[in-house]
């Protein structure tokens, strides 16, 4: 049996302030475009270097957890070596070390495989930088 690969780019506005954007359906649409049904593996990507992929709850608190979380281990500051951009802009470079630019999961007969309370998001800390593209990557 051949393999397929399909890709496409979300070009998503994050605006200027920090967020975790849910990117599940849009993946689910994606899917339902290009797997046809198969199993295989989904990749998301993020091709920015101040922005990550983070699986997790949303709507309950979660979102503004992490982002409260990373203010604690990432502090918007001037301790940072790298200054260009805004006052703390170090630390969202440092970003992608704590919440990977990428993920890959599961895909079976074209859904994809979450678990009851996972979503797939998207992190962005930068507010200097409102656009954003995300790379989907469908292997089967």
């Amino acid at each position: 049996m051949p393999h397929a690969f399909t890709t496409s780019v979300l070009h998503i506005t994050t605006g200027s302030t920090e967020t975790v954007t849910d990117l599940t359906c849009e993946c689910e649409q994606f899917l339902a475009r290009t797997a046809a049904g198969a199993d295989g593996l989904l990749n998301i990507f993020v091709p920015h270097a101040t922005a990550g992929i983070a699986l997790l709850e949303t709507g309950s608190g979660s979102d503004e957890d992490l982002l409260a979380a990373l203010h604690t281990l990432l502090p918007c500051d001037d301790r940072w070596q790298h200054r260009h951009g805004s006052p703390g802009h170090g630390r969202d470079h440092v970003l992608p070390a704590l919440v990977p630019p990428h993920a890959t999961l599961p895909v079976i007969e074209g859904r994809l495989e979450l678990g009851t309370w996972q979503s797939v998001c998207l992190v962005d800390t930068n507010m200097s930088k409102g656009n954003r593209q995300v790379r989907l990557s469908f292997l089967s």
